[in-house]
């Protein structure tokens, strides 16, 4: 089991800043701690301020077939937003991310461990519930699992052609967010200061 916390008001705000967003909401799994009243409070006021071009609650987004039959009615309303803002855990945020390359797709949640059955995870989207999210400065890969090192302050020196040296099979986890990082134009990311994860947020939300 997972709890998804909801990220600062001002953090989502500024994830958004003057630009429109479109927002997926997902209600899934049920043993899973999620902010909905919050979550639909923020969305309210955000609404009231004309930056939301649509919203979607479903459930299931690591599921892709799923994700690409509820969002196929609102194409129009997510090719009119600079960003979507996906409310959900870990996995759900790189989901959307792997689906919309060409977009910037941020995490509105943050994801802890919680003892318990979990259900069924698409293991190449993994999430590793470590707390606070680095997704929104990765560009929704997570570098925590994407990385055989679990690096966070970008590649070491041992990838070759793009491959893991610890996995050969495996693609470079910072040469893909390299990449996608440059697709939405976001490569000033790489300029900032590795996030400083507070262990101690994590102990309280899993109490």
């Amino acid at each position: 089991m997972l709890i998804t916390d909801l990220k600062a008001k001002e953090t989502i705000v500024s994830l958004v800043g003057d630009k429109k967003a479109f927002i997926i909401n997902c209600q899934g799994c049920k043993e899973v701690h999620f902010p909905e009243k919050e979550a639909v409070e923020l969305q309210k006021e955000l609404a009231a301020d004309g930056k939301v071009t649509g919203i979607i609650t479903t459930d299931y987004i690591c599921n892709t077939e799923n994700l690409e039959l509820r969002l196929e009615k609102h194409m129009s309303e997510i090719d009119a937003a600079d960003v979507i803002v996906v409310f959900s855990c870990g996995v759900g945020v790189q989901t959307v991310a792997e689906r919309f390359e060409d977009k910037k797709v941020c995490a509105a949640c943050d994801t802890y461990p919680l003892p318990g059955f979990q259900g069924v995870t698409p293991l190449e989207y993994d999430c590793d519930q470590c707390g606070e999210c680095y997704l929104n400065l990765t560009g929704g890969i997570c570098p925590i699992t994407a990385c055989s090192k679990s690096l966070v302050n970008g590649q070491c020196g041992g990838s070759k052609n793009g491959k893991c040296e610890v996995d050969s099979n495996m693609e470079c986890g910072w040469e893909r967010i390299y990449r996608r990082l440059e697709q939405i134009g976001r490569l000033d990311l790489i300029k900032c200061p590795t996030q400083l994860r507070n262990f101690a947020t994590d102990a309280e939300v899993s109490k």
